[in-house]
Parts: structure tokens; C-alpha cells; sequence
């Protein structure tokens, strides 16, 4: 097996437009045609003609119901009655275990033990089995791979394919038809079976349109497989949804062909990208769904002027995550500033401190006397003093507005 594919690959087997297309009749009525639509907000952000093709719409909040349909369309009688299991991260988990419990066939989905709470209950409410093993998702294929051959289940492989990679390609024709004219595709890769199956319908369809793949810094193993580096990937990422060890050789074979770049984003930029869907679009957006918004907007010189088809993959992040995120960005846009401020150690004068934030239009979120850790002397205080602002200029002229006054200010967070 080739060093870079996972459980289930061959590295041999070809898909062309001719079975994204049968894909397309086999799904139809069973999948959301999701809307792809132009984000003017998003547009002017980026610098670029941003049409967004928001698969968070679909049942299970992802494109991942479509390959996993089309592989379990193809099964036989004794294969159905046999019962399936994948290996996934989660979106896929859904995918296998929503259908499969529509269609009746008893299926094991084996999930990382750190996979989101939201995605195993998911999972669990579809009906599947979920065996929780291993830290990474290459672990969990390996136990995956145990149990199909311990009970003889058919393997429903999350990306390496050709019938779920034909599914996924499904995407790139519903773009093309809803904007014939777009001149680039951004898409996140994790073991490459959505881009892979998108840049086989999309070249196509239409040759000269540019097919760019998106990974997280933490785990790029399709742009390290293409530049002949070592795999080297791990830690934590918001985008566990394309946090994988292996790609496929199948994928892998066809990236090179039809791919013409692959990107790689940090995960604050992925952050940034989540907050921007939520606040402007009004969607939510997991991180690995956000990973094309955030090239766009790490490459403005790269995409100006043209129109860009982004693939909103999915929406399946846990809420905590979530309020971390919008939390997050709100520092990072200075609209919530922490200001340590010296001040004499006497009644009255934190009075005098919030009196003039309120006057200045700030809202105190959490006010912390730094009494045995200041830095100021024996007679004076340190207090930590979180506000929301309207603004990183607003959180200035608050600072401004207690410097006026005599204070000693030190911005801890924001732009200050």
C-alpha cells in the first residue's frame, strides 16, 4: 500500500465526469441541491467575487452524505445485509449513519476519542454504533479495518473511493450550473475526496477554471505528499474535520493531475474566516468549512478581481468552540480590550475608574485587583479591567479618556 493512502485505497481506480454525473441522478431527491450564491460583505472583504456554496445546509450539516450515499447505493442485498462501518472525524460518521439507517443497513461508525461531542451524538442519533478509538483519525481506521474483518462489514472508506469521490464531485456541478463563469474554486482538503472528485467535474466542465485545495498548517499532508516532503502533522486545530494523517493514493493520484495549488492557512486565520460566516452570513460554519474564506483573505493579490467559488463544507462545530471563537475575534478586532491600570489603593478610586469608562462609552465586563502581583508601589494597585468596545479606535478613546485623567494604562489585549 502506497505510504501516503489509508485502509481501503487502490491508487488505481479512475473517476470521470461521466460518474459525477451518474452520481448526480443517483443522489437526486435524496441531497440538497444547497444554494451557491454571492456574498457581496464577503466580496468587498476579500477583494474578490466571493459566491459561497453553503453545504451546512444539508441534512447532517455536510457535503459528506453525498459520497457516502452513493457508495451505499451501490451495495448488494448480502452487502446491506452484512452492515457497513467507516472511520470519521464526524461528518462523514453522519453521512454513512443517516443513510444507512434510511436505507436499513445496520452500520459501526469508529470515531478519534477526540472527536466534538456534537458530532458522536449526531452520529448515535442516526442510529450507527460508535466505537470511540485512538487520538487520530489514522488510529481509528486501524481499528476500522479490525472489526470489518473480524465481522465481515463492508468498508465505506471516507475519501479514497472512486464512488464516494464521484458523489463529492457532485459540489463542483451544482456551482458551475448556479455560476458558469467562476474562474476559481477554493476547496479544504483533508484525505482529498471532495477536491478530487470537484477538480475531475469542474476540469471538465470547464478547463481553464483553477482548482486550489486548502489546508491547516497543522496538518498538511496532501501539500506535503505533492512536494515529496515527509508527513509531519499534529496537534489541536478548529479544522478536525480536515485534520488527517494519511491522504489517499486514489485522491492523491488525482490531485496531482487536476490540482493547481494547494494553501495553507493558520488556524487563527480559520478562526477569523468562522467569525466572518457567522457575523456577515448569518451561517455557522465549522472550521474546516471557513478554510477556503481564509485563503481568500490570506491571498487578496492572488484572487483580485476574479470570481471565487468557495465551499462552505460544513457546519458541525460544537457551541463552546463556537463562543470561544466569536469571543476570540472580538479581542483580535480590539472590541474587547483588558487595560491594566494603576491606581491609589483608597476608597473611591475604582469609582473614578468605571465613571469614566461609562462616560467614554465603554462596558465593563470584569474588573480584577492585582493587589499581591502589581507592579506598582505598596500605596497603589493594579486592576485588570476588561471592556467592550465598540471598536479598536472606541477602545482607544478610552484609554485616552483615563490617561486624561492621570491614570497609568496599559493595554493587556486589542490594539490599544
Amino acid at each position: 500500500m502506497d505510504s501516503n493512502a489509508s485502509v481501503g485505497s487502490t491508487g488505481t481506480d479512475k473517476v470521470t465526469l461521466e460518474d459525477v454525473r451518474a452520481a448526480a441522478l443517483a443522489l437526486g431527491g435524496q441531497v440538497i441541491d444547497t444554494p451557491c450564491i454571492p456574498s457581496r460583505t464577503l466580496s468587498r472583504i476579500a477583494g474578490c467575487e466571493i459566491w459561497v456554496k453553503f453545504e451546512n445546509l444539508q441534512f447532517t450539516a455536510s457535503f459528506k452524505e453525498r459520497g457516502a450515499l452513493n457508495r451505499l447505493l451501490s451495495l448488494t442485498e448480502e452487502e446491506r445485509r452484512r452492515g457497513v462501518i467507516a472511520m470519521s472525524a464526524g461528518n462523514h460518521a453522519q453521512g454513512v449513519a443517516y443513510h444507512a439507517g434510511r436505507l436499513g443497513i445496520p452500520a459501526t461508525i469508529v470515531m478519534p476519542e477526540g472527536t466534538p461531542f456534537i458530532k458522536v451524538e449526531h452520529t448515535e442519533n442516526f442510529g450507527a454504533k460508535v466505537v470511540l478509538k485512538g487520538a487520530v483519525l489514522a488510529e481509528a481506521a486501524a481499528e476500522a479495518e479490525r472489526l470489518q474483518r473480524e465481522h465481515g462489514y463492508v468498508f465505506v472508506h471516507p475519501y479514497d473511493d472512486p464512488l464516494v469521490i464521484a458523489g463529492q464531485g457532485t459540489v463542483a456541478l451544482e456551482m458551475l450550473n448556479a455560476a458558469p463563469d467562476l474562474d476559481v474554486l477554493l476547496v479544504p482538503v483533508g484525505g482529498g475526496g471532495l477536491i478530487s472528485g470537484m477538480a475531475i467535474a469542474a476540469k471538465a466542465r470547464k478547463p481553464d477554471i483553477e482548482v486550489i485545495g486548502v489546508e491547516v498548517t497543522a496538518y498538511p499532508p496532501m501539500y506535503q505528499a505533492l512536494h515529496n516532503l515527509p508527513v509531519s502533522v499534529g496537534g489541536d486545530t478548529i479544522a478536525e474535520g480536515i485534520a488527517v494523517k494519511n491522504v489517499g493514493a486514489t485522491t492523491l493520484e488525482i490531485v496531482r493531475q487536476k490540482v493547481d495549488d494547494i494553501i495553507l492557512v493558520e488556524d487563527w486565520e480559520v478562526e477569523r474566516a468562522v467569525a466572518l460566516f457567522l457575523n456577515i452570513e448569518k451561517t455557522v460554519s465549522e472550521g474546516a468549512g471557513a478554510a477556503g474564506l481564509a485563503a481568500a483573505l490570506k491571498h487578496p493579490e492572488r484572487f483580485a478581481g476574479r470570481k471565487v467559488g468557495l465551499v462552505l463544507s460544513g457546519g458541525n462545530i460544537d457551541s463552546r468552540v463556537l463562543a470561544s471563537v466569536i469571543l476570540r475575534q472580538l479581542v483580535r478586532e480590539g472590541r474587547i480590550v483588558t487595560l491594566r491600570v494603576v491606581i491609589p489603593d483608597r476608597p473611591g478610586a475604582l469609582g473614578r475608574i468605571t465613571t469614566l469608562i461609562g462616560e467614554a462609552g465603554g462596558n465593563i465586563i470584569e474588573a480584577v485587583h492585582q493587589r499581591l502581583f502589581s507592579t506598582a508601589n505598596v500605596k497603589a494597585t493594579d486592576i485588570d479591567i476588561t471592556v467592550e468596545c465598540r471598536s479598536a479606535n472606541h477602545a482607544g478613546r478610552v484609554v485616552e479618556a483615563l490617561r486624561s485623567n492621570g491614570f497609568q494604562v496599559k493595554a493587556l489585549t486589542g490594539e490599544s
